[in-house]
Parts: structure tokens; C-alpha cells; sequence
């Protein structure tokens, strides 16, 4: 299943863009954060990674700074999904971890 996952940094952000652009890309269900990507605790990330993932599913942001808060992280989250066989998808980045040529 490929999952999406979108944040906005404040309230007055809309993730509509981000949530088309997963639905679009193929995302069953998306999972929207409204946290700024400073702060490490982001609970709808937490959730989506301790209880929704599972192995053979594909995480999917629209850019990598969705998901990451920086360089370190987004290494660590990367060798965390590929340690427990999950997929990871960076729309606007051109990376595709599920494929062979990403």
C-alpha cells in the first residue's frame, strides 16, 4: 500500500496541494501533520511510522522537507523504513527506494 503523508508548518497553511499530489501519485490514504518541522515531536508521524507502515507498503511525501527535519534525519528515516522493508517516495525529488532505478 503506498501511504502518504503531508505537513503544513502552521494553521493558517493548507495541505490540500500536498494531499492532491499523493492521491494522485497513488496514495490510499494520506496522513496530514500540522507542526512546524523544527519540532521533533510530530505525533501524526509518529503514528504513521510506529502503527500504520508495515513491510511491502511505500511512504510517500511531496518533498523531502515534509518529512524530515534535516539531513541526519531524513538518513535515519530512510535506513529506519529500509530496515523494516518499507518503501519511501519523495515526489518532487525524484526518489523511489521501491524501484530499482530510485
Amino acid at each position: 500500500m503506498r501511504i502518504g503523508y503531508a505537513r503544513v508548518s502552521t494553521l493558517d497553511q493548507n495541505p490540500d496541494l500536498q494531499e492532491q499530489k499523493l492521491r494522485e501519485a497513488g496514495c490510499e490514504r494520506v496522513v496530514v501533520e500540522r507542526a512546524s518541522g523544527a519540532k521533533a515531536d510530530r505525533p501524526e508521524l509518529n503514528r504513521l511510522l510506529d502503527d500504520i507502515l508495515r513491510p511491502g507498503d511505500t511512504l510517500v511525501v511531496w518533498k523531502l522537507d515534509r518529512l524530515a527535519r534535516s539531513l541526519k534525519h531524513l538518513i535515519e528515516t530512510a535506513e529506519m523504513l529500509k530496515g523494516r522493508g518499507i518503501g519511501f517516495v519523495s515526489l518532487t525529488d525524484a526518489i523511489d527506494t521501491a524501484s530499482p532505478g530510485g
